[in-house]
Protein backbone atom coordinates (compact mmCIF):
# COMPACT_ATOMS: atom_id res chain seq x y z
CA UNK A 1 0.00 0.00 0.00
CA UNK A 2 1.49 3.29 -0.93
CA UNK A 3 1.94 6.06 1.75
CA UNK A 4 -1.10 8.48 1.87
CA UNK A 5 1.16 11.72 0.83
CA UNK A 6 1.48 10.17 -2.34
CA UNK A 7 -1.60 10.06 -2.86
CA UNK A 8 -2.15 13.59 -2.27
CA UNK A 9 0.98 14.60 -4.14
CA UNK A 10 0.19 12.61 -7.37
CA UNK A 11 -3.88 14.35 -7.25
CA UNK A 12 -2.17 17.38 -7.02
CA UNK A 13 0.57 16.69 -9.56
CA UNK A 14 -2.54 15.66 -11.67
CA UNK A 15 -4.66 19.00 -11.31
CA UNK A 16 -1.88 21.20 -11.89
CA UNK A 17 -0.12 20.02 -14.89
CA UNK A 18 -3.37 19.15 -16.56
CA UNK A 19 -4.18 23.32 -16.19
CA UNK A 20 -6.96 22.43 -13.84
CA UNK A 21 -5.27 24.66 -10.93
CA UNK A 22 -3.50 27.48 -13.45
CA UNK A 23 -0.29 29.53 -12.53
CA UNK A 24 -1.13 32.09 -9.62
CA UNK A 25 -4.51 29.53 -8.22
CA UNK A 26 -3.99 28.98 -4.67
CA UNK A 27 -4.11 25.26 -3.80
CA UNK A 28 -6.59 23.88 -0.52
CA UNK A 29 -4.45 24.32 2.68
CA UNK A 30 -2.77 21.52 4.95
CA UNK A 31 -6.03 21.67 6.79
CA UNK A 32 -8.05 21.43 4.39
CA UNK A 33 -6.30 18.34 2.50
CA UNK A 34 -6.23 16.39 5.93
CA UNK A 35 -9.96 16.92 6.18
CA UNK A 36 -10.42 15.99 2.18
CA UNK A 37 -8.50 12.88 2.31
CA UNK A 38 -9.16 11.87 6.47
CA UNK A 39 -5.15 12.35 7.22
CA UNK A 40 -2.87 14.35 9.62
CA UNK A 41 -2.14 17.63 9.07
CA UNK A 42 1.64 16.26 8.86
CA UNK A 43 0.77 14.10 6.22
CA UNK A 44 -0.52 16.63 4.30
CA UNK A 45 2.18 18.84 4.71
CA UNK A 46 4.28 16.65 3.45
CA UNK A 47 2.92 16.77 0.32
CA UNK A 48 3.00 19.87 -0.35
CA UNK A 49 6.60 20.75 0.71
CA UNK A 50 7.05 17.71 -1.82
CA UNK A 51 5.49 19.77 -4.75
CA UNK A 52 7.50 22.62 -3.14
CA UNK A 53 10.56 20.98 -3.80
CA UNK A 54 9.60 19.84 -7.44
CA UNK A 55 8.96 24.05 -8.03
CA UNK A 56 5.24 23.10 -9.05
CA UNK A 57 4.16 25.42 -6.06
CA UNK A 58 5.64 28.55 -4.06
CA UNK A 59 4.05 28.61 -0.65
CA UNK A 60 4.29 31.41 1.69
CA UNK A 61 4.18 31.88 5.25
CA UNK A 62 0.80 33.30 6.22
CA UNK A 63 -0.74 33.04 2.72
CA UNK A 64 -0.86 29.94 1.39
CA UNK A 65 0.44 27.39 -1.61
CA UNK A 66 0.11 28.82 -5.21
CA UNK A 67 0.71 26.58 -8.26
CA UNK A 68 4.17 28.55 -10.22
CA UNK A 69 3.96 29.83 -13.44
CA UNK A 70 7.18 28.27 -14.64
CA UNK A 71 6.08 24.90 -13.89
CA UNK A 72 2.39 25.48 -15.43
CA UNK A 73 3.35 23.67 -18.47
CA UNK A 74 3.78 19.74 -17.89
CA UNK A 75 7.10 20.73 -15.52
CA UNK A 76 9.23 18.44 -17.44
CA UNK A 77 12.59 19.28 -18.45
CA UNK A 78 12.64 16.63 -21.56
CA UNK A 79 15.61 15.42 -20.25
CA UNK A 80 17.04 12.09 -19.34
CA UNK A 81 19.98 10.29 -17.25
CA UNK A 82 21.69 7.81 -18.18
CA UNK A 83 23.97 6.09 -15.31
CA UNK A 84 26.98 4.21 -16.09
CA UNK A 85 30.11 2.35 -14.59
CA UNK A 86 32.60 3.85 -16.78
CA UNK A 87 31.73 6.53 -19.77
CA UNK A 88 32.96 4.26 -22.44
CA UNK A 89 30.48 1.35 -22.91
CA UNK A 90 31.52 -0.19 -25.94
CA UNK A 91 32.50 -3.44 -23.15
CA UNK A 92 28.52 -3.62 -21.96
CA UNK A 93 27.35 -3.26 -25.34
CA UNK A 94 27.21 0.52 -26.42
CA UNK A 95 24.05 0.80 -24.64
CA UNK A 96 23.77 4.26 -24.79
CA UNK A 97 23.85 3.91 -28.68
CA UNK A 98 20.51 2.32 -28.26
CA UNK A 99 18.96 4.25 -26.26
CA UNK A 100 20.02 7.38 -27.90
CA UNK A 101 17.85 7.25 -30.72
CA UNK A 102 14.67 6.61 -28.48
CA UNK A 103 15.18 9.70 -26.73
CA UNK A 104 15.84 11.68 -30.01
CA UNK A 105 12.61 10.56 -31.77
CA UNK A 106 10.67 11.38 -28.64
CA UNK A 107 12.49 15.15 -28.49
CA UNK A 108 14.71 14.40 -24.66
CA UNK A 109 17.78 15.14 -24.01
CA UNK A 110 19.82 12.06 -22.81
CA UNK A 111 22.56 13.06 -20.48
CA UNK A 112 25.17 9.86 -20.49
CA UNK A 113 27.79 10.25 -17.03
CA UNK A 114 29.67 7.93 -14.67
CA UNK A 115 29.06 7.38 -10.89
CA UNK A 116 31.12 10.38 -10.44
CA UNK A 117 28.23 12.44 -10.87
CA UNK A 118 26.41 11.04 -7.40
CA UNK A 119 29.39 12.66 -5.77
CA UNK A 120 27.69 15.77 -6.66
CA UNK A 121 24.71 15.80 -7.62
CA UNK A 122 22.11 14.88 -4.24
CA UNK A 123 18.61 12.70 -5.11
CA UNK A 124 16.92 16.28 -5.28
CA UNK A 125 19.31 17.61 -8.02
CA UNK A 126 18.41 14.91 -9.97
CA UNK A 127 14.87 15.17 -9.55
CA UNK A 128 14.62 18.82 -10.75
CA UNK A 129 17.05 18.42 -13.58
CA UNK A 130 15.96 15.26 -15.55
CA UNK A 131 12.76 13.65 -16.16
CA UNK A 132 13.81 9.92 -15.69
CA UNK A 133 17.20 7.75 -14.68
CA UNK A 134 18.42 5.08 -16.44
CA UNK A 135 20.61 3.03 -14.28
CA UNK A 136 23.18 0.26 -15.31
CA UNK A 137 23.28 -2.20 -12.02
CA UNK A 138 26.75 -2.98 -12.02
CA UNK A 139 26.54 -3.92 -8.41
CA UNK A 140 23.10 -3.96 -6.51
CA UNK A 141 24.57 -2.36 -3.20
CA UNK A 142 25.39 0.67 -4.99
CA UNK A 143 24.12 4.11 -4.25
CA UNK A 144 21.04 2.31 -2.30
CA UNK A 145 20.13 5.64 -0.70
CA UNK A 146 19.97 7.39 -3.89
CA UNK A 147 18.13 5.24 -5.60
CA UNK A 148 15.66 4.64 -2.19
CA UNK A 149 15.48 8.61 -1.93
CA UNK A 150 14.32 8.71 -5.72
CA UNK A 151 12.00 5.47 -5.67
CA UNK A 152 10.45 6.79 -2.42
CA UNK A 153 9.49 9.89 -4.44
CA UNK A 154 7.52 7.54 -7.07
CA UNK A 155 10.56 9.33 -9.92
CA UNK A 156 10.78 7.23 -12.96
CA UNK A 157 13.60 4.96 -13.10
CA UNK A 158 14.54 1.80 -14.75
CA UNK A 159 17.67 -0.12 -14.34
CA UNK A 160 19.92 -2.28 -17.06
CA UNK A 161 21.55 -5.88 -16.32
CA UNK A 162 20.66 -6.15 -13.14
CA UNK A 163 17.63 -6.81 -10.78
CA UNK A 164 17.59 -4.81 -7.37
CA UNK A 165 14.96 -6.38 -5.27
CA UNK A 166 14.79 -4.60 -2.43
CA UNK A 167 13.69 -1.38 -4.03
CA UNK A 168 10.83 -2.80 -6.43
CA UNK A 169 12.00 -1.08 -9.65
CA UNK A 170 11.82 -2.34 -13.71
CA UNK A 171 14.40 -3.94 -14.86
CA UNK A 172 15.57 -4.55 -18.50
CA UNK A 173 18.24 -7.34 -18.97
CA UNK A 174 19.43 -10.28 -20.42
CA UNK A 175 17.55 -13.82 -19.64
CA UNK A 176 20.37 -15.12 -17.73
CA UNK A 177 19.24 -18.37 -16.50
CA UNK A 178 17.95 -18.93 -20.35
CA UNK A 179 21.13 -18.19 -22.01
CA UNK A 180 22.91 -20.77 -19.04
CA UNK A 181 20.51 -23.71 -20.06
CA UNK A 182 20.40 -22.90 -23.73
CA UNK A 183 24.54 -23.13 -23.48
CA UNK A 184 24.72 -26.70 -21.41
CA UNK A 185 21.61 -28.25 -23.67
CA UNK A 186 23.61 -27.73 -26.66
CA UNK A 187 26.90 -29.36 -24.99
CA UNK A 188 24.52 -32.33 -23.79
CA UNK A 189 23.07 -32.12 -27.84
CA UNK A 190 26.54 -32.68 -28.82
CA UNK A 191 27.30 -35.75 -26.83
CA UNK A 192 28.46 -34.47 -23.66
CA UNK A 193 28.18 -35.60 -20.02
CA UNK A 194 30.74 -34.12 -17.52
CA UNK A 195 29.90 -30.69 -17.95
CA UNK A 196 31.42 -28.61 -15.67
CA UNK A 197 30.67 -24.97 -14.86
CA UNK A 198 33.99 -22.27 -14.81
CA UNK A 199 33.25 -19.24 -12.56
CA UNK A 200 35.47 -15.80 -13.18
CA UNK A 201 36.60 -15.24 -9.15
CA UNK A 202 35.15 -15.15 -5.81
CA UNK A 203 32.55 -12.57 -6.58
CA UNK A 204 29.49 -13.82 -8.60
CA UNK A 205 26.99 -11.20 -9.27
CA UNK A 206 23.73 -11.56 -10.10
CA UNK A 207 23.71 -12.38 -13.69
CA UNK A 208 26.82 -15.05 -13.17
CA UNK A 209 24.24 -16.97 -10.48
CA UNK A 210 21.11 -16.70 -12.69
CA UNK A 211 23.63 -18.46 -15.76
CA UNK A 212 24.87 -21.28 -13.42
CA UNK A 213 21.28 -22.11 -12.40
CA UNK A 214 20.54 -22.34 -15.90
CA UNK A 215 23.16 -24.92 -16.17
CA UNK A 216 21.97 -26.88 -13.06
CA UNK A 217 18.08 -26.86 -14.75
CA UNK A 218 19.60 -27.97 -18.07
CA UNK A 219 21.61 -30.93 -16.38
CA UNK A 220 17.93 -31.99 -14.48
CA UNK A 221 15.99 -31.53 -17.34
CA UNK A 222 18.41 -34.35 -19.16
CA UNK A 223 18.85 -36.45 -16.37
CA UNK A 224 22.30 -36.11 -15.76
CA UNK A 225 23.62 -35.75 -11.96
CA UNK A 226 27.09 -34.65 -12.18
CA UNK A 227 27.55 -30.68 -11.97
CA UNK A 228 30.24 -27.75 -10.22
CA UNK A 229 28.81 -26.99 -6.78
CA UNK A 230 28.69 -23.70 -6.18
CA UNK A 231 31.18 -23.01 -3.83
CA UNK A 232 33.44 -24.98 -6.42
CA UNK A 233 36.75 -23.07 -6.73
CA UNK A 234 38.46 -23.71 -10.19
CA UNK A 235 39.91 -20.07 -10.80
CA UNK A 236 43.61 -20.67 -10.38
CA UNK A 237 45.14 -22.67 -13.22
CA UNK A 238 46.45 -25.69 -10.80
CA UNK A 239 43.22 -26.18 -9.64
CA UNK A 240 41.51 -25.86 -13.04
CA UNK A 241 43.83 -28.63 -14.43
CA UNK A 242 42.99 -30.94 -11.56
CA UNK A 243 39.47 -30.40 -11.66
CA UNK A 244 39.28 -31.71 -15.18
CA UNK A 245 41.39 -34.51 -14.89
CA UNK A 246 39.82 -35.76 -11.41
CA UNK A 247 36.11 -35.28 -13.01
CA UNK A 248 37.17 -36.49 -16.68
CA UNK A 249 35.40 -32.97 -17.90
CA UNK A 250 34.91 -32.98 -21.73
CA UNK A 251 32.75 -29.60 -21.36
CA UNK A 252 32.13 -26.20 -19.76
CA UNK A 253 29.42 -23.24 -19.54
CA UNK A 254 31.74 -20.25 -18.76
CA UNK A 255 30.78 -17.23 -16.59
CA UNK A 256 31.61 -14.95 -19.50
CA UNK A 257 33.90 -14.56 -22.62
CA UNK A 258 36.42 -13.18 -20.62
CA UNK A 259 36.63 -16.44 -18.56
CA UNK A 260 35.92 -19.12 -21.25
CA UNK A 261 39.11 -17.50 -23.35
CA UNK A 262 41.42 -17.50 -20.28
CA UNK A 263 40.77 -20.97 -19.60
CA UNK A 264 40.99 -22.25 -23.30
CA UNK A 265 44.61 -20.32 -22.93
CA UNK A 266 45.25 -22.87 -19.60
CA UNK A 267 43.87 -26.35 -21.02
CA UNK A 268 45.84 -26.07 -24.05
CA UNK A 269 49.33 -24.69 -21.83
CA UNK A 270 48.01 -28.16 -20.08
CA UNK A 271 48.36 -30.25 -23.11
CA UNK A 272 44.35 -30.22 -23.94
CA UNK A 273 43.48 -29.58 -27.38
CA UNK A 274 40.55 -27.01 -27.97
CA UNK A 275 37.69 -28.68 -29.20
CA UNK A 276 39.11 -32.25 -29.15
CA UNK A 277 39.66 -32.78 -25.41
CA UNK A 278 37.29 -30.10 -24.75
CA UNK A 279 34.61 -27.87 -25.76
CA UNK A 280 34.11 -24.26 -24.24
CA UNK A 281 31.06 -22.00 -24.00
CA UNK A 282 31.11 -18.34 -23.36
CA UNK A 283 28.58 -16.01 -22.29
CA UNK A 284 28.74 -12.15 -23.68
CA UNK A 285 29.99 -12.34 -27.49
CA UNK A 286 32.17 -9.76 -26.70
CA UNK A 287 34.83 -8.71 -30.05
CA UNK A 288 37.64 -11.35 -29.00
CA UNK A 289 35.46 -14.09 -28.80
CA UNK A 290 35.61 -14.03 -33.12
CA UNK A 291 39.16 -13.59 -33.02
CA UNK A 292 40.52 -16.10 -29.91
CA UNK A 293 41.95 -19.26 -31.64
CA UNK A 294 39.55 -21.35 -32.22
CA UNK A 295 36.37 -19.02 -32.24
CA UNK A 296 34.71 -19.19 -29.07
CA UNK A 297 31.02 -20.35 -29.03
CA UNK A 298 29.24 -17.89 -27.14
CA UNK A 299 25.68 -16.51 -25.92
CA UNK A 300 24.94 -12.81 -26.73
CA UNK A 301 23.31 -10.39 -25.16
CA UNK A 302 20.49 -8.22 -27.45
CA UNK A 303 22.24 -5.09 -25.48
CA UNK A 304 19.92 -3.05 -28.28
CA UNK A 305 16.94 -4.59 -27.60
CA UNK A 306 17.60 -4.36 -23.64
CA UNK A 307 18.36 -0.17 -24.81
CA UNK A 308 15.28 0.06 -26.83
CA UNK A 309 13.12 -1.55 -24.54
CA UNK A 310 14.18 0.02 -21.62
CA UNK A 311 14.15 3.76 -23.08
CA UNK A 312 10.39 3.11 -24.49
CA UNK A 313 9.75 1.77 -21.20
CA UNK A 314 10.63 4.90 -19.43
CA UNK A 315 9.28 6.95 -21.84
CA UNK A 316 6.02 5.35 -21.22
CA UNK A 317 6.57 5.82 -17.38
CA UNK A 318 6.51 9.37 -17.05
CA UNK A 319 3.72 10.51 -20.01
CA UNK A 320 1.19 7.55 -18.50
CA UNK A 321 2.59 8.00 -14.27
CA UNK A 322 2.43 3.82 -14.46
CA UNK A 323 4.98 1.68 -13.54
CA UNK A 324 6.25 -0.53 -16.21
CA UNK A 325 6.42 -4.40 -15.36
CA UNK A 326 10.68 -5.75 -15.63
CA UNK A 327 11.78 -7.64 -18.93
CA UNK A 328 14.12 -10.13 -19.35
CA UNK A 329 15.10 -9.57 -23.29
CA UNK A 330 16.31 -13.36 -25.35
CA UNK A 331 19.56 -14.09 -25.62
CA UNK A 332 21.32 -15.74 -29.01
CA UNK A 333 23.49 -18.39 -29.06
CA UNK A 334 26.40 -18.30 -31.89
CA UNK A 335 28.02 -21.83 -32.52
CA UNK A 336 31.87 -21.32 -33.70
CA UNK A 337 35.16 -23.54 -33.81
CA UNK A 338 35.10 -24.04 -29.19
CA UNK A 339 32.90 -26.69 -29.51
CA UNK A 340 32.72 -30.31 -31.09
CA UNK A 341 30.12 -32.92 -30.83
CA UNK A 342 31.55 -36.26 -29.04
CA UNK A 343 30.65 -39.97 -30.27
CA UNK A 344 28.59 -41.55 -27.21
Amino acid sequence: MEPLYLKILRDLEYNITSGKFAAGDQLPTEKELSEQYNVSRITSKRALNELEQQGLIKRTRGKGSFVTGSTSENNTTNRILLLLPFTDDVAIGNLSGSILPVMQNAQYELMMVTYDFLNTHTAQDIKNEFDGLIYYTEDENQHLDVLFELSFADFPIVLLDKEVPDLNLPSFLADNLAGGKEACDYLIKAGHKKIAYLFGDHYHPQSTRQRYLGYIQSLMEHHISFHTSFEEDTTSEERLIDYVKQHQITAFVCENDITAIQAMRTLRQAGFAIPQDISLVGFDNIQAAIFVDPPLTTISQNFKAIGETAGKALLSWIKTKQKPQSQKIPVTLFVRESTKEIKA
